[in-house]
């Protein structure tokens, strides 16, 4: 539920492309991508989840029914709060049906997760990236102590058990904004695997011959590094981004399943799934239906990352 496999995964992308062009083209991913049914349709159902969290508001104000209201006429109390109907009482007025016991909405419950799995997962991602970069950078470039002190902090934050330390930290912090505090804690961990790519990658540019004639013509560091180094990265960056974002959004819902995550009342997938494992065997699509969303997001942005790495490893060897 970690992070950290994904971003040791692609630590083998090919070696940097030469100065004086991008690492990979946009034109050939997205080509790539429109030409293979799987990728796009991936694709596809990304959108729709995007568009979800992004226009949770007025998607519920369209279905009826917001992510906290009850609607006690769905649910059985006589049965224990199971939901009238079947299929988890899924009807015109619940399009996905009702939560168990207190007939909230499955639908806007399912809405308002996408918002705070996607925001949480690109916030994490937009953090870590910043960290792992500018630090493996500066390690790669710079080297002697400022290797050293890098290099060892990278190796006591990946000596953790990532996942354990984040359930202890997160369950000594107090409530507060929660959704800040798993962005925090995930990135605290995920960095040092982005950074020690980014590491061994800078060493390898910091001694072709572009940089060296940039340094010979007098460019000050920052203009080296920002001009000459980090476009040769970006080829990298993408893919390691791209395949982190679903590690990040299992390890968002793997936390707020083990409850240390989002607190409720706030929707989360990985919440909603621990809510429905005691109603599994009475009302199976209150596990199904989030169940199906967290595993079609997951597996539709690994697709794509990996189409994208594939893309990205041919022009680099091209």
């Amino acid at each position: 539920m970690t992070a950290s496999p994904v971003l040791l995964e692609v630590e083998e992308v090919g070696t940097p492309a030469p100065a004086g062009g991008p690492p990979t083209s946009s034109r050939r991913i997205l080509t790539t991508i429109t030409r293979d049914k799987g990728a796009l349709a991936c694709v596809l159902f990304l959108a729709i989840v995007l568009l979800m969290a992004v226009a949770a508001p007025l998607i519920t104000k369209i279905s009826g029914w917001g992510p906290y209201e009850f609607d006690s006429a769905a649910i059985n109390s006589d049965l224990g709060g199971v939901p009238h109907g079947a299929l988890g009482g899924i009807s015109a007025d619940h399009w996905f049906g009702v939560e168990p016991q207190n007939g909230r909405d499955l639908f806007a419950r399912i809405v308002y997760g996408a918002r705070v799995s996607i925001t949480i997962s690109l916030s994490a991602t937009l953090l870590t990236g910043i960290l792992g970069v500018v630090f493996g950078m500066l390690a790669g470039f710079y080297r002697g102590w400022v290797d050293q002190v890098i290099s060892r902090l990278m190796d006591f934050l990946m000596a953790f058990p990532a996942l354990i330390f984040m359930i202890a930290i997160l369950s000594s912090l107090p409530a507060g904004n929660r959704p800040v505090l798993l962005v925090i804690v995930i990135s605290a961990f995920g960095w040092p695997y982005l950074a020690r790519v980014i590491r061994g990658q800078t060493m390898t540019l910091a001694n072709r011959e572009f940089v060296e004639a940039a340094k010979a013509s007098g460019a000050k560091d920052s203009a080296v590094v920002f001009r000459e180094i980090l476009p040769n990265l970006r080829g990298s960056i993408i893919v390691m981004t791209t395949l982190a974002i679903p590690g990040y959004i299992g390890t968002e819902a793997g936390l707020s399943f083990l409850g240390v995550g989002v607190s409720p009342p706030t929707a989360s997938w990985g919440q909603m799934i621990a809510s429905s494992v005691s109603w599994y065997s009475v009302d199976p699509m209150f596990f199904a239906i989030p169940g199906v969303f967290l595993f079609l997001t997951v597996l539709s942005l690994t697709v794509l990352g990996d189409k994208i790495r594939s893309v990205v490893d041919q022009g680099e060897a091209a």
